[in-house]
């Protein structure tokens, strides 16, 4: 008899609460049953660093527990190649225009370049590729005839700078980022701008100003210039995924101010009373010591930079699934090197399992299980944690806990690990224990990082984290003993 699945429950942060997750259109009006997904992307003036692929790696988890529980997905990656300016100002010079003139590039050729190298990443990673990656550059005319339909509408007003949306005529503005508009922004949008009528109202055009001829323009009813930074995304996610959508993801920092002005644009032009996406989720920033990891902050590190150190891009990815998407994760390379040793680890001893059947769905790994009714509960608990706003960390202690259950039959331990590479977007069975350093000695340092992290998740009353790192522990013939006076640990081989 097949286990009914639970019902997928994700944090939206348009409430700031976890739901049950249904299509917008599900049923009858979604006979294909279609979850219809959109990812912000990069802007590519620059390499991605690790922390901006955190994105991509929360987004592609999501994605996984979605067609575990069944459903197919159409996925939306934008590459932004124009209308983003510098510290996300409304004036002054757009991102791909100063990357150009400091390579000695064309903007085609930054553009070119750096969105080659993100696909490289999101290969490197594991990361399913999307349905769709649309080029801003390919959708200025439309822009521009979404702008036009505000302006008939009365949302916007027009001065040198460029065409305004203004937000007074928004009563919900701003509840996605739950925020104050009579004080909003008025720390980091900190630029004047000339006959601005609010700090809130933002760019659906940037003008040219007067003498000067940008690298990327466009003739408009409001002169030539180049669209606004977030009114791309709202015009290209509509055009390819329809007027209303399931869900929309992206870094923690668009939840202020990128995702709140899409959705004002956004519900202004289509003027139906109804929200215009159900689902906002978004992951949490990485940190480097006590700072984000940014471009602008100069924490630069790259997929690329981990791999020339002798780390495989999957220890990384490995390494992201041990923190929740909604928590702060904390990059250290102690961290790192646990999770290459880890990574090893799983490697021989999936490995040593045989061929692994092929899965997707939850119903698909119990099938595979047959007739071990151990195996089955492991996936049953597999389910429920990805079920429970997608819990990685349980996913992956529950994984090294049944390579070590001799309670379960090879076929069942197959089973068992096919499904955790189906949600985890790791490919047991396929990876290459030889492409990872040996780092299974590892040293006393790491381990009191590792313990040290365990109290810190413990203290957080973050149960699935403590459970996850005293199991890594455990892999590494590490034995943690907790105490009045603290935890202790000793090796155990």
């Amino acid at each position: 008899m097949t286990t009914p699945s639970m019902p997928l429950r994700l944090f939206n942060s348009l409430g700031r609460r976890v739901e049950d997750f249904t299509p917008a259109t599900d049923g009858a009006g979604n006979p294909d049953n279609v979850v219809r997904l959109y990812s912000c992307g990069p802007t590519v003036y620059s390499f991605a660093h690790i922390g901006n692929l955190r994105a991509y790696t929360f987004a592609d988890t999501l994605r996984r527990a979605l067609l575990w529980k069944g459903r197919q997905v159409e996925h939306v990656i934008n590459i932004t190649d124009v209308g983003h300016a510098v510290a996300e100002a409304e004036l002054g010079e757009d991102k791909l225009e100063v990357a150009a003139a400091r390579e000695r590039r064309s903007v085609e050729e930054i553009a070119a370049m750096y969105t080659e190298a993100f696909f490289a990443d999101l290969a490197a990673l594991n990361i399913l590729p999307a349905h769709h990656y649309p080029r801003a550059t390919q959708y200025v005319e439309q822009m521009i005839a979404f702008a036009e339909r505000l302006v008939e509408r009365g949302f916007t007003y027009e001065i040198e700078s460029g065409l305004y949306f203004d937000t007074s005529k928004d009563p919900t503005y701003g509840q996605l980022g739950l925020i104050d508009v009579s004080g909003q922004l008025e720390g980091a949008r900190v630029e004047e701008v000339p006959g601005r009528r609010a700090k809130t109202d933002f760019a659906l055009w940037r003008a040219e100003a007067p003498g000067q001829l940008r690298a990327m323009r466009w003739d408009s009813p409001w002169g030539w210039g180049a669209p606004g930074w977030h009114l791309e995304c709202s015009v290209m996610s509509m055009l390819l995924l329809g007027e209303h959508f399931d869900i929309h993801t992206g870094g923690v920092d668009h939840r202020q101010l990128h995702h709140v002005n899409e959705i004002a644009q956004s519900e202004a032009y289509l003027g139906d009373g109804q929200p215009w996406v159900r689902f906002w989720l978004h992951n949490e920033f990485l940190q480097l010591g006590s700072a984000k990891i940014s471009k602008s902050a100069g924490h630069i590190l790259t997929v690329s930079d981990l791999a020339k150190q002798g780390y495989q891009p999957l220890a990384y990815r490995l390494f992201l699934l041990g923190g929740h998407y909604r928590a702060q994760l904390e990059f250290t390379m102690a961290g790192l090197d646990s999770a290459q040793s880890a990574l090893r680890r799983l490697a021989r001893r999936t490995a040593s399992l045989g061929e692994l059947p092929v899965v997707t769905t939850a119903d698909e790994a119990r099938a595979a299980a047959g007739d071990d009714a151990a195996a089955v509960a492991v996936i049953d608990q597999i389910d429920e944690a990805i079920s429970a706003d997608l819990n990685t960390p349980r996913v992956l202690a529950l994984l090294q806990e049944s390579l070590r259950d001799q309670a379960l039959s090879e076929q069942g331990q197959r089973a068992v690990v096919a499904a955790c590479a189906a949600v985890l977007g790791l490919p047991f069975g396929a990876l290459d224990v030889n492409q990872a350093a040996d780092l299974s000695a590892v040293d006393e340092g790491a381990v009191e990082q590792l313990v040290a992290d365990r109290e810190a998740a413990r203290a957080a009353r973050d149960w699935a984290r403590a459970d996850a790192l005293r199991a890594e522990l455990a892999e590494l013939g590490v034995q943690v003993t907790d105490t009045a006076d603290g935890p202790t640990w000793t090796r155990t081989s």
